[in-house]
This record gives C-alpha cells, structure tokens and sequence, in this order.
C-alpha cells in the first residue's frame, strides 16, 4: 500500500510529479544518491521521531544529523527515533522509504532548513526503491510543514 499511497497523494495534490522507481535500491542516503546521480545532501531523508506521546516526521539533508540541544530546545525532550516496526505502523512506509507524503493520518511534519540549499530535493517515496524530485519549499507546503533548524 505504502508506494501507491505516495502515487494517490501526488494524483490528488501534484499530479505533474512522477514517483521514479530504481531498479537498484535507494534505502540508503548513499545509494539514494548515486542511484538519482544527486549529491547525498539532495536526499532528503525523513526521520520519524517521539514527542512525548506524538509520533513527527523531520525531513533534513541526506548527511545531516540531528542535534540533540537544538531539538530539546525546539520541541522540550531529547529526540526519540521509533523502531522499524513503529515507523511502519505510523507511515506505512517501510524505513528507506520513509516519506512526508501518502500517509494514513496527519502527523507534524518538520522540514530542517539544510532542505533549503537546494533548488530540488529527492525524498523517498514509500519505497525502498521509489523517490520523487520536489523544490523543498514545495515539499513542505504539499505536507503541511514547518520550517524549523534541528540539525548539527
């Protein structure tokens, strides 16, 4: 379901962004990256964390990392990533193929400023082997997203 849940988000609110599918799996950053031939930081990887009883999705640039004191700053706790399993049960998407997009209810999105040194981004697709290309400030107005620094 997770891949044609993107695929029925983009029909519904992007119809003019196609979802790429790769032979080779893109689970990675570094895979993502030589598979869209895109540096690693125009992955753009999303992170499925815990705010207190919340599950949020961040989407950052493919080699960033998430700095523990700006987080606890911005949200009051110490960043909590779910496992495999709740990822999965929260997104539908298997983990390397996280996305903002096609999922089964409203989570709060973030969208690291690092998205915005780039013109375009490629984000996974509910796929290990899917992404689309998206403008970042496109990505984050299509879901719904906040702007926010999370990242070292």
């Amino acid at each position: 379901m997770s891949i044609e849940s993107v695929r029925a988000f983009f029909t519904a609110h992007a119809p003019d962004i196609t979802v790429i599918e790769t032979e080779a799996s893109s689970a990675t950053v570094a895979l993502a990256a030589e598979a869209h031939g895109v540096e690693p930081d125009q992955i753009a990887k999303t992170i499925a964390v815990r705010l207190g009883e919340d599950i949020a999705l961040i989407v950052t640039a493919g080699t960033k990392r998430l700095d523990n004191r700006k987080f606890k700053d911005a949200f009051g706790v110490k960043p909590r990533m779910l496992d495999a399993e709740s990822v999965v049960a929260a997104t539908s998407h298997p983990v390397g193929g996280v996305c903002p997009f096609g999922l089964p209810s409203a989570l709060k999105i973030y969208c690291d400023v690092s998205l915005k040194a780039y013109e375009q981004v490629v984000p996974a697709a509910g796929a290990t082997n899917a992404a689309v290309r998206i403008a970042p400030e496109r990505m984050a107005e299509l879901t719904g997203a906040e702007w926010t620094d999370l990242c070292q």
